[in-house]
C-alpha cells in the first residue's frame, strides 16, 4: 500500500477480523494520521486489542466489538480453540485465529489439533450501515481475515463499495468453512464492481489477494504504473505456482 498511498495521508482503514489487534497497530505506525477501526467480535480477542493497544499507547485505533456481514442483527459465531502438538512457542495462542460465522468444514481436516467446541451469539452490522452511522464517507484500506465470510462482508456494503478504494482479503481456493465462497467467487464479485486484482497469493489451498478500485489507481498512478502492476502479479502468481508444483 505504501507504494500507491503516502505515508502521512490522513487514510481510513478497517481491520476487519482484527484477532489480536497485531494488525491495526502496524497499520497505526505505517501512516500516523490515518483512523483506523479494528472490527472483532470474539469477547477474548477484543480484551487483548484493547490491552495491546494501551501496551503501545496507539491512540488512532477504535476498538469494534463487531462482527461484519451481510445484514445486521445477530449471529451464531465457531468459536476455534486448540495447539498443535509441537507447537514451536509455547505463549502463542495458535487456536484464536480460526473463529467464523460459517461452520467449519475442511479446516478442521487440514489442521487436526484445531478445535471448535463452543458457539456464541455476537451482534452483526454491515460496513453500509456503520459507515453511514459514523459518517465516514470513504474507506481508503480494507485488510480482511474472516475465516471464509469474506464475501458477506463486502456484499453488506452495498453500492457503498463504490467508496472502497483497496482491499485486501484472504481467499480459499477449497471449502475450508461450509458454505463460504471460493476464489473464482470473489474474483467475480470485485472485476463486476471495478476493482483489479494487484496481488495474489492463493497457490493452493488458500491465500491472500490486493484489490484496488480501477478509476482511484488510475487517477493515484496512471495506466502505466496499472499495466505493469497487473503484469507483474499475473507472471509473479504462476511462476511460484508451477514452481510450488514441481517441488511437491
Amino acid at each position: 500500500m505504501l507504494a500507491i498511498e503516502d505515508s502521512q495521508a490522513p487514510l481510513v482503514i478497517f481491520d476487519i477480523g482484527a484477532c489480536e489487534g497485531e494488525s491495526s497497530i502496524r497499520y497505526a505506525r505505517l501512516f500516523p494520521n490515518a483512523q483506523l477501526y479494528a472490527f472483532e467480535p470474539l469477547p477474548s480477542n477484543m480484551e487483548r486489542v484493547q490491552q495491546l493497544l494501551r501496551q503501545y499507547q496507539v491512540t488512532t485505533v477504535s476498538p469494534q466489538a463487531l462482527c461484519l456481514s451481510d445484514k445486521a442483527g445477530e449471529t451464531k459465531f465457531y468459536v476455534s480453540s486448540g495447539k498443535p502438538e509441537h507447537a514451536a512457542d509455547a505463549d502463542w495462542d495458535y487456536g484464536n485465529k480460526s473463529s467464523s460465522i460459517l461452520p467449519p468444514a475442511k479446516t478442521k481436516e487440514l489442521h487436526r489439533w484445531l478445535k471448535f467446541e463452543e458457539a456464541i451469539t455476537v451482534p452483526t452490522t454491515t460496513l453500509r450501515q456503520f459507515c453511514a452511522e459514523k459518517n465516514i464517507p470513504r474507506i481508503d484500506f480494507i485488510h480482511m481475515d474472516v475465516q471464509g465470510a469474506e464475501l458477506m462482508v463486502l456484499q453488506g456494503a452495498g453500492d457503498f463499495i463504490q467508496h472502497v478504494n483497496m482491499i485486501w482479503l484472504e481467499v480459499e481456493a477449497v471449502e475450508l468453512y461450509k458454505g463460504q465462497p471460493l476464489k473464482k467467487d470473489v474474483e467475480d464479485f470485485m472485476q463486476q464492481r471495478g476493482f483489479v486484482k494487484l496481488e495474489d497469493t492463493v497457490y493452493t489451498t488458500a491465500g491472500d489477494q490486493f484489490w484496488v478500485r480501477r478509476e482511484y489507481i488510475l487517477r493515484k498512478k496512471g495506466k502505466t504504473f496499472l499495466w505493469w502492476r497487473k503484469g507483474f502479479t499475473f507472471f509473479k502468481f504462476y511462476y511460484k505456482k508451477i514452481r510450488r508444483n514441481l517441488l511437491k
